[in-house]
Order: C-alpha cells, then sequence, then structure tokens
C-alpha cells in the first residue's frame, strides 16, 4: 500500500486535479483545528465520528427527510474518511483504484436482503 501524504504536505501540493483540490480543503480543514494536535487524529475517536455520522444518514434516509439532508450527510462522511486517510498517511485514492479493480472481478451474489458483491460466498 503506497503511503500517504501528511496535512502539510497536502497543503503544499502543487496538484490541481480534482482529487487533490478536495485532499488539500480537507488538508486545510484539518490543520485550521489542528486536529495532529488537538486528538482529532486519534482513529477510535475518528471510527466513534464516523459511527455518529452513519448513524445520521441512516436517519435522514429511513425518516424521508429532504435529498438535500442525505446529501450534506454522505459529504460528512466522505470528508471524515478523506481525513482518516490523513491521519493514518493512506494513499485512499490509491487504495480506491485497487479495490475497485478486486470487485470489479467478483460475481453478484444474492442474499436475502438483496445483491452483494464479496468474496464471501456464504459456505
Amino acid at each position: 500500500m503506497a503511503m500517504g501524504r501528511s496535512v502539510d504536505d497536502w497543503m503544499t501540493s502543487a496538484e490541481e486535479d480534482e482529487w487533490s483540490l478536495m485532499m488539500k480543503k480537507v488538508a486545510s480543514f484539518h490543520h485550521k483545528h489542528d486536529f495532529a494536535g488537538n486528538n482529532g487524529h486519534d482513529m477510535g475517536y475518528r471510527i466513534a465520528l464516523t459511527v455518529e455520522e452513519l448513524g445520521e444518514l441512516a436517519a435522514a434516509v429511513t425518516k424521508g427527510k429532504p435529498i438535500e439532508e442525505c446529501a450534506e450527510e454522505m459529504a460528512d462522511i466522505m470528508i471524515l474518511l478523506m481525513g482518516h486517510s490523513l491521519a493514518m498517511e493512506i494513499d485512499l485514492k490509491a487504495a480506491f483504484e485497487a479495490k475497485y479493480e478486486r470487485i470489479m472481478k467478483r460475481p453478484a451474489i444474492r442474499g436475502r436482503l438483496g445483491i452483494r458483491v464479496t468474496e464471501y460466498t456464504g459456505e
């Protein structure tokens, strides 16, 4: 797995592709609030925040909230995941590309609740 960049590395990056611009924004947010210096890069804490945000998305969907609220909750989760990659210095784009290659080779499996694309076969 390719190593990612630190907050400072992203903030000084000259790259201008869409992914890099998004990562720079998340890095700027982390820098502004000094997440690294204020326990904001602790993964236990970050996972708890992610669970909280997933709950907010689930509530927005199941309660039939406006699609804009669902989109906002999805954005919260995306920003958190991008921040996780900063906290752990993981190259999230490279991880995405590697995972995408793997999942595209998997067959769909119909379970009780719908289609899954997984290595799990139920055996």
